[in-house]
């Protein structure tokens, strides 16, 4: 099949075309079981260590030993990934992620389950993430060709928003049957992952033969300073969720001026990944074939706007429909940005770029949160929200400019495939 034939089955088969292919899935599977239960888990671990110490600051000592392995050693992650079969290093990340949710569930079912034992399997769930994230990443382009890869993009983000939708929703429905329940379900839907992992098979180029060293596993760096195009879109991706998230002024938000409880939050919440998984459906079916770097950039602009909707909005419908619509802009940016990174990296680099890209995702969720609480401590909120919103356009404009190439690339494929 040459490739105009496929890029005519690929739009019309959508979906379908993509599942045909048994390894990719066998890939899009594990990625929802996985993310699922780690959602599932995360509710359980934070009830449950709220009820063993009642501190706010072991909650958030949860989520950043989860983080810290993941900074530490994603990089190396990414070099081994680039080594190894990656539906295997994927295999291997589940399976130890896996044995922490069997721990979890064995100590809560015991009842030595303790703070310091909590932080500790933590860290461990941190580590196959590190380890998971560049492998799982730099696998599409090996399980499905050029015309698809936008769309199997989009499918498996829509799988994703699934799950973080669903996950947490499920999570807490079965810690009625307590906490150890949770992390049985967690272990076994991580192992379902482990046999579909353990199905990815691809033809597998040669591994690189230049030395382990600290120069190559750093070499997705030096790699995206000479790709204007790629460097553009990851990093328009930084500075826009930096300035422009909002998750951790929520609460502020629902309780002070929309004045809706909890559920109120909870749908503030869910707002970005209702329209995250909407547009992706959409994408999937439908993929983008033209000025895609203009679109990219619009995208960006648009999540802005959405946020300055958001900022001076004090209807909570209206605010529910500017977050919902934040997420979907973010969700063009995401398809755009992994596609390209996935199409301009050779396979050798895959892994180590990926690595870098998931670095940059983890560095602006983590320091927007900073950034929206301490200038929400300055300016309150809605100035907050407001600045972060502007801040966006500002960088949209600016990167039109900085990265030309980026401003006038038109199809996601720049070759003849």
């Amino acid at each position: 099949m040459n490739l105009k034939t496929e890029r005519t089955a690929a739009t019309s088969g959508g979906v379908r075309a993509l599942l045909a292919r048994p390894a990719y899935a066998c890939y899009w599977l594990t990625r929802v079981l996985t993310q699922m239960a780690s959602q599932m888990m995360m509710v359980a671990l934070g009830w449950q260590m709220y009820d063993l110490t009642g501190s706010a600051w072991d909650l958030g000592l949860v989520g950043l030993v989860q983080f810290l392995p993941a900074l530490l050693l994603t990089l190396p992650a990414g070099h081994i990934a680039d080594r190894h079969h990656r539906g295997r290093v994927m295999m291997a990340a589940t399976a130890l992620q896996a044995l922490a949710a069997l721990l979890l569930a064995a100590g809560t079912q015991g009842g030595w389950m303790d703070r310091t034992l909590i932080l500790a399997i933590s860290a461990l769930l941190g580590i196959g993430k590190a380890f998971q994230m560049p492998a799982s990443q730099a696998l599409p382009a090996l399980l499905v060709r050029a015309p698809l890869l936008a769309q199997a993009v989009a499918f498996g983000s829509s799988g994703m928003q699934v799950a973080i939708i669903g996950g947490p929703a499920l999570g807490g429905l079965l810690y009625v049957q307590g906490a150890a329940t949770v992390h049985a379900c967690g272990a076994a839907l991580l192992l379902v992952g482990c046999v579909l992992a353990a199905a990815v098979r691809y033809d597998r180029p040669p591994a690189p033969k230049e030395p382990a060293s600290w120069r190559s596993v750093l070499a997705g760096i030096g790699f995206l300073r000479g790709q204007p195009v790629m460097l553009g879109a990851i990093s328009l991706d930084l500075f826009a969720v930096l300035l422009g998230g909002a998750t951790a002024l929520l609460p502020m938000f629902a309780k002070d001026i929309l004045h809706v409880g909890p559920w109120g939050l909870g749908l503030l919440r869910a707002a970005p990944a209702v329209g995250a998984l909407l547009l992706s459906v959409w994408l999937a079916q439908h993929p983008l074939e033209r000025r895609v770097g203009r679109t990219l950039i619009g995208a960006v602009a648009v999540f802005g706007v959405a946020m300055l909707v958001f900022a001076l909005s004090s209807s909570f419908w209206l605010s529910l429909i500017a977050l919902a619509v934040s997420g979907a802009a973010d969700m063009v940016s995401v398809v755009i940005r992994q596609t390209l990174v996935q199409l301009e990296t050779p396979d050798a680099m895959r892994g180590r770029v990926s690595a870098v890209n998931s670095v940059f995702i983890g560095a602006s969720n983590q320091l927007g949160e900073f950034e929206s609480g301490a200038t929400a401590a300055l300016l309150g909120p809605v100035g907050s929200v407001l600045l972060g919103g502007v801040g966006v356009l500002l960088v949209a404009g600016l990167w039109t400019r900085l990265f030309p190439a980026l401003w006038a690339r038109d199809r996601l494929h720049a070759g003849p495939g």
